[in-house]
């Protein structure tokens, strides 16, 4: 496997962002914000979309087991 510098970089300082918030995301996270914020970023929060209503739940559709993919089969 070729090992990329960029990468082990970028993962590299993730790792040490983390360590540095003691692996907690709601620190991660709002380190996150408060530094976009000082960038002058606008944080945009969108509305959740409704589901469909005719849409029926997991919980109504039968549990059937996965069929095997039909390969080489006639």
């Amino acid at each position: 496997m070729v090992r990329d510098a960029i990468v082990e970089e970028v993962r590299a300082a993730r790792e040490a962002f983390a360590k540095q918030h003691n692996y907690d995301i709601a620190a991660i996270v709002k380190a996150l914000q408060e530094a976009s914020a000082q960038a002058g970023r606008e944080l945009i929060s969108l509305p959740a979309r409704r589901a469909p209503e005719d849409v029926p739940s997991d919980t109504e559709r039968p549990n059937t087991p996965l069929q095997p993919p039909a390969f080489g089969r006639g």
